[in-house]
């Protein structure tokens, strides 16, 4: 015998701006997918882009740095309010949140223990305010210039501001008291870390001032590792000592990573209209890679 063939007929194959895309997508994007998931992948090759022209950095008439403090603007605010996402939802990275507290709190030890609250103190609302505010003061009484101090400053109210805001607003609880090292000295909300913010931003924000009147590949190695040997310091002393969450302190990065972006594109918008301004009246000079003043 011999099958009949079928009558049915084949399914209709798309045509046009549509073939070829897979079910349940449209344009690449998952239906319901939040934004700020796409923002990364594009981040990253914006980022790549930046780098192959990072020649240009040296040129303050430039603006691909403006375009590198606009992407991590985008890529902080991403991260940031994906990790929020978690938080609410109680899924993704959230779900390490209570695993990674317990095998911290099991691994404590006396002299780490005292180590690492002696490093949270220097870092907390009490010294770090103080220690900003006498760096600014030397560093814009030694250059006679008070433009990148008062970024620095600025960019530490903004960044505290912001944190005390999103505590208030998101209302996180802390850790249970029996993780605490010290149970109870931390009274206030617990989402993000506000060491992690105030450490971050501080150091990214001085580092990038620092590295851009001169920069080059092997400072900006040198800025990347004591920054993030910085953070990771700060970070893990509050994972440590039970008064936060991993998703508390990778959101508190993230705030620091906007602010810093943020304080790119005003820096160097700067820049390119002082060299421009430069440019226009002294023909033939060379407006160096920061402006005076």
């Amino acid at each position: 015998m011999h099958a009949e063939p079928s009558s049915v007929p084949p399914p209709e194959q798309p045509h046009g701006r549509g073939a070829g895309r897979a079910p349940g997508r449209e344009q690449g994007r998952e239906p319901g997918r939040p934004w700020y998931r796409e923002v990364v992948p594009g981040a990253g090759r914006a980022v790549r882009g930046a780098w192959d022209r990072r020649g240009e950095l040296r040129d303050p008439t430039s603006r691909v740095a403006v375009v590198v403090g606009l992407v991590l603007v985008a890529l902080g605010a991403a991260v940031f309010l994906g990790v929020l996402d978690a938080v609410q939802e109680r899924d993704d990275l959230a779900s390490a949140d209570t695993p990674v507290l317990d095998w911290l709190v099991a691994a404590r030890g006396p002299a780490l223990t005292a180590f690492l609250t002696a490093v949270s103190a220097v870092t907390g609302p009490s010294v770090l305010p103080v220690v900003v505010l006498v760096a600014c003061l030397a560093w814009g009484w030694r250059t006679r210039s008070w433009w990148q101090p008062g970024l620095l400053a600025a960019a530490m109210v903004v960044s505290t501001l912001v944190s005390v805001t999103v505590k208030a607003v998101v209302a996180r609880p802390r850790p249970p008291l029996s993780t605490m090292s010290v149970p109870g000295s931390e009274s206030t909300y617990s989402f993000p870390s506000g060491h992690t913010v105030g450490t971050a931003t501080f150091l990214l924000v001085l580092g990038y001032l620092v590295w851009i009147r001169n920069p080059h590949r092997r400072s900006l190695v040198l800025w990347v590792l004591t920054t993030s040997a910085g953070i990771l310091l700060v970070a893990g002393s509050r994972l440590y000592l039970g008064y936060h969450f991993l998703t508390d302190v990778t959101a508190g990065l993230a705030l620091a990573v906007a602010v810093l972006g943020g304080v790119v594109v005003v820096d160097r918008r700067r820049a390119v209209r002082a060299a421009r301004m430069t440019a226009g009246s002294r023909p033939g000079d060379d407006a160096g890679a920061t402006p005076a003043g």
